[in-house]
Formats: C-alpha cells, structure tokens, sequence
C-alpha cells in the first residue's frame, strides 16, 4: 500500500529498542511487545477498513447520504399548482456541492501535506508523496466535474420540466452570480488539476503554496451560492464566511492526508502531527466562531421568526444546531487526540490514532453535507 516503508527494522537488541517502538503494558516496555514501524503495523481507518482508498470512498458516501437525508428532511412541501424540478434536481444539487467542497478540501490538504512533512528528508518523504500528489490530481478533477455538474443542475432548478440547453447555461452564468462563482470555482479546479499534473512529473518543485493557495482561491466565490450574499451587512457577512471556508477546508483537508498518508509511517507522524495541531487549533477555533456568527446573523435578519425559538422552530435553526453539535464532537476527538495520543506518537509508540481520526474525518463529512443543505434552507418555521 502506498506510504509503507519497505526498511525492515533491525530487531532490538536492548531494553532502549524496546521503550521506543513496544506497546506500553503496565508501564512496562520490552523485547517481547516490540512495535516496528511500517508493515507490521495493522492501520484500520475508524476501526472500518484498512484501505486508504476505501476509507475514502467511505467518506465521499457519508456526505452524500448526509446530504440527500438533510435535504429530504428539510425541504419544504412543494406549493400546490407549481410545477417542481423533480427530485435529480433537488437531491443532485447539494450531493454535487458536497462532493465539490470534498474535492477542494482534498486538493488542499495533499499540498499542505508537503509542507508538513518538509522537503528537507526527500528519501523518506517522496514515498508518500507520490501517491498523494496522485491523489491530489483525482481530487481536483473531482472537484472541476462537480462545479460544472452544479451549473446544470442550478440552471435546470429555474427551469422546471425544461432540459438545460447550452443558451439557457448560459444565461444562468450571465445573471446570476451563483452562477458565476460555480464557474470561478470550476476554472480554479482546472488550474489545479494542471498543477496536480505537473507536481506529478516534476515533484516538489512546484510550490505547495501555489498549489494549495489555487484551491482556496477557488472556494472563495462559493459563499455567492448562499445565504451571505443577502444578508444586510453584506460585506462583514461574507468575510466571516470566507474565513469560515477557509478554516473548514484546512483543518480537514491536511487533517485527511496526514491520516490517510502518514499513519503507517510513524517517523513521518512524529514530526507533521505536531505541525498539524497547531494549525488545527486556529482552525477550530475560527471555524467555531465564525460558524456560531454567521448562523445567528441570519436567523436574526429573519423577518418571520425571532432568537432563540428559531433555533428549533425552523429548519435553519435545527440544522444549525446539528452543524453545531457535529463541530463540538470533532473538538472532542481532537482534544483526545492531542492529550492522549500525541506524546505516544511524539515517542514513537503504537496509537489508534487512525481509529480516532478515522471518526473525525467521517463526522468532519457529515458537517461538511450539512453545511451544503444550510445554504439552500431558508429561515422560516416548519
């Protein structure tokens, strides 16, 4: 499997050799609870699979079933008399979306991957980056066929019972600014999958700044998809919601190489975990407040409903509850993750740290879908 280092290590020799890779067991380290790195390490993500590839198909499944159940759950009955765009319009919309943003999120934590790790080691580290830069390539394409599967499907949501013909696109990109931003978004996934390509043949030498600053860039225009673009204090709205973004896409794109590629090579995790929390922590923070504000603002503009009842009177409010709830979850994870496991990692022990950050990464896609729906529910009672 990609990342398994193919060293063999040497069999330990001394109660030393023991303490750094045995399994702790009452305090007490030794030859006979040994832990090698690579290949003697069973890696299972979440305690589902031990299959990179896999886990990730896992993840992609999780936020389209969340998305598909939260839109189903929270869609309003359909106005009597009014012809609808049938139900591959109304659930195709935000599955397409969410696997837009799991695209992205991917794209970007492959390249912050590379700084991470450092690129001063690159016999260690190119056996994981290879896959990865490969990884981060079909992320991108991901992404691009999303964004521009989203165009349709929101031109055909203005168009009910019509199938969307190219002028009728067309005239979606020149008046709606949606539109606009899906096709900005689109463009930005296409650099970055020319990127991708050339990482691939050429290696570090494209720089994983470029790389990861392309594709959040290239989510900067979705929040015209949502409710920012109509708040009154517009402007204050859509920087809290960029940062929102931004924090999001960070935390779990790094947090998902980092697992993903690095969690069958302890030498590696020792040194880019640490670097990851401390970039976690500003990005849970920042994605916490900035969620918390922007939801509250737009309950508050609500001309029909007012704080707090609205929290769960309305659909707005219970998915912004649920949102919420998610990201308290993940936080919780995270603090294990940095208390507990961290100095085993830091002292090259054996953790289930796959397992811990394996649930991490499918509650982190589930608030991900859920965030999708949000931006289409608009803050009216049941």
């Amino acid at each position: 499997m990609a990342g398994v280092s193919t060293v063999r290590p040497r069999r330990p020799n001394s109660a030393a050799a023991g303490t750094r890779w045995g399994r702790a067991t009452g305090g007490r380290t030794g030859p006979n609870n040994v832990t090698p790195k690579g290949p003697g390490n069973p890696v299972i993500f979440a305690g589902l699979t031990g299959s990179a590839a896999l886990f990730a198909g896992i993840l992609l499944a999780v936020a389209v079933a969340a998305a598909v159940v939260a839109t189903g759950a929270t869609e309003p009955q359909p106005v009597s008399g009014l012809e609808t765009s049938g139900p591959v319009v109304q659930f195709g919309i935000p599955v397409a979306r969410a696997l837009l943003d799991l695209g992205a999120v991917a794209t970007v934590g492959v390249a912050l991957l590379a700084r991470l790790v450092g690129f001063d080691r690159p016999e260690k580290t190119e056996p994981v980056m290879r896959p990865a830069r490969w990884a981060g390539l079909w992320a991108s394409v991901l992404w691009t066929v999303a964004a521009l599967v989203s165009i349709v499907l929101l031109t055909a949501e203005l168009r009910p019972g019509a199938v969307p013909t190219p002028g009728a696109i067309w005239s979606y990109l020149s008046n709606i600014p949606a539109g606009k931003g899906l096709l900005l978004s689109a463009g930005c996934g296409l650099v970055s999958v020319w990127l991708g390509w050339l990482t691939i043949r050429h290696g570090e030498s494209i720089p994983a700044e470029l790389r990861a600053g392309v594709a959040l860039f290239g989510l900067l225009p979705l929040p015209l998809t949502g409710h920012a673009s109509n708040w009154i204090y517009h402007d204050l709205g859509m920087v809290s919601m960029e940062v929102h973004v931004v924090a999001a896409t960070a935390w779990a794109g790094a947090l998902g190489a980092v697992i993903t590629f690095l969690s069958r090579r302890p030498d590696l995790l020792t040194i880019a975990l640490p670097r990851y929390s401390k970039l976690a922590t500003w990005c849970v923070f920042l994605v916490g407040t900035t969620g918390l504000f922007n939801g509250l603002v737009e309950l508050a503009l609500s001309p029909v409903t007012s704080l707090p009842s609205s929290l769960w009177t309305t659909r707005y409010g219970v998915l912004l509850l649920t949102k919420a709830v998610l990201i308290v979850v993940i936080a919780a994870v995270a603090v294990v993750v940095r208390t507990r496991l961290m100095p085993r990692i830091a002292a090259g022990r054996r953790t289930a740290v796959a397992v811990w950050c394996g649930w991490e990464l499918i509650v982190l896609a589930l608030a991900f879908a859920v965030a999708v729906v949000l931006t289409r529910v608009p803050a009216t009672p049941f």
